[in-house]
């Protein structure tokens, strides 16, 4: 931060028309041909800007100061390219949610803009007078938003992204299909089959932060789901064999009971499903803080990418995406894609580093949840003056919170900003203070006299 004494010497520099690193003209120098009239760099013309951006950096650095009271935390503030504020930028702390932003910066750099995930069902023999005399297998694809339009409906953010599974059934009817003698068989052979990590405190399970991972992936997972109490399926592939079997029946289809099973070689895709374009999920996965999307694009990386559907190869990719962007891939460490596991670690510095790489505009920045209006935030800053001019990734896990983003300030310029606290006094609720208090101080940058208070007369 600039001392109050350094304002004293720039602008006693500034109006004298003396420079600061020398000495004034000497009287005998040699005569020069008079100057066009225009503002020198020193001038008194300029003085009252340099004043006013001085005064509103030193205020800002006090009363962040102020706030980063917490010794296990970080934050960092720029405005467009400059710097304006750091308080431990570099300290490695767990990131909670705030881990999304830089999977899904990796999945739209890897993937690409027009990625989608395509559901198929498949038939390894053929429809005869609409009667399929074997199996209809349901292939997953790792698609996380593969959804019910029932599922879809029992959110309270509305409207909700999602891949449509009650359309697969309508083409599977459409197709001319009546029966299916084998019933439909899921197939999860995509990825592997670790439901959960180890290292996950089991209350993410015992809660439902998170139904089991499957590269069959319907209704998140939940064989149950509010207004009843959520329950997860022990087992993905019968559970969306399942489902779809429900909505073909619906449909008047006759269809033998599910099962689960890997397609055999040959099998023709008779119906497919294809995803919301990659932008939108990754606003899904910002917006709402969605785990199990974060962990199924982590997996997907690996498949595509990486030596299989696993989370170790999926990280392995992330990071390896993060050192190709040229941010610096010391700084991530992670077994995860949702920050769900403590051991994750990051810096605000990376943090900021993926904010400027994906910049104001476009689909990360556009997948963030506004302050009082959408999304994990929509609840939240009722009243503070950021309400509907921050846009942030929230983080927060017991006694960690982190918070990423851009704010509108007051003079209408974007600062971006990355904030992390760690080791919290109570689970949560000094952490959403701190939250709120740095998102209105930033609101309200910047404070100072106006340029026009300050301007010689």
């Amino acid at each position: 931060m600039v001392p109050v004494l350094a304002v004293t010497f720039v602008a006693s520099t500034i109006f004298t028309g003396v420079s600061a690193f020398g000495t004034p003209t000497p009287a005998d120098a040699p005569p020069t041909a008079a100057p066009r009239l225009k503002t020198r760099i020193l001038s008194a013309r300029r003085a009252p800007e340099l004043l006013s951006r001085t005064v509103a950096q030193i205020r800002l650095g006090e009363e962040l100061d102020a706030a980063m009271t917490t010794p296990t935390a970080c934050l960092t503030v720029e405005d467009g390219e400059t710097a304006i504020y750091g308080h431990q930028a570099d300290l490695a702390l767990t990131p909670a949610s705030t881990l999304k932003m830089l999977t899904g910066t990796a999945a739209l750099r890897r993937l690409g803009p027009d990625f989608r995930f395509v559901t198929e069902v498949r038939a390894d023999r053929p429809v005869i007078g609409g009667v399929l005399d074997g199996p209809l297998w349901l292939v997953g694809s790792g698609d996380p938003l593969l959804s019910t339009q029932r599922y879809a409906d029992s959110f309270r953010n509305q409207p909700q992204v999602f891949t449509s599974l009650d359309t697969l059934a309508d083409r599977i009817a459409g197709a001319g299909i009546t029966e299916i003698r084998g019933g439909i068989v899921g197939d999860e052979s995509r990825f592997d089959t670790v439901r959960y990590l180890p290292s996950w405190k089991s209350v993410y399970i015992t809660d439902n932060e998170i139904g089991p991972l499957s590269a069959l992936i319907v209704n998140d997972n939940f064989a149950q789901f509010r207004p009843k109490k959520t329950i997860a399926t022990p087992d993905p592939s019968l559970h969306g064999a399942t489902v779809l079997t429900d909505l073909l029946r619906g449909r008047g289809l006759v269809v033998a009971d599910a099962g689960a099973g890997a397609t055999p070689e040959g099998a023709a895709a008779i119906a497919s499903v294809s995803s919301p374009a990659l932008p939108d999920i990754v606003g899904e996965l910002l917006r709402e803080s969605d785990n199990m999307t974060a962990e199924a694009l982590t997996k997907e990386l690996g498949k595509r990418y990486g030596g299989g559907g696993t989370w170790a190869e999926g990280t392995k990719v992330i990071r390896e995406t993060v050192a190709e962007a040229g941010l610096a891939a010391d700084n991530y460490q992670a077994v995860d894609g949702s920050g769900l596991d403590v051991s994750d670690k990051v810096s605000c510095t990376l943090l900021m580093d993926a904010l400027d790489l994906v910049g104001p505009a476009g689909p990360v920045a556009d997948g963030l949840a506004i302050a009082g209006q959408t999304g994990t935030l929509s609840l939240r800053f009722k009243g503070n003056p950021a309400e509907g001019r921050l846009r942030a990734k929230t983080g927060s896990l017991n006694n960690v919170v982190g918070l990423v983003g851009f704010v509108r300030a007051a003079d209408d310029r974007n600062l971006e900003f990355a904030l992390l606290a760690n080791a919290l006094p109570d689970r949560t609720d000094s952490g959403r203070a701190l939250q709120e208090r740095v998102g209105g101080i930033l609101a309200q940058y910047p404070k100072a006299p106006a340029v026009e208070v300050l301007a010689p007369r």
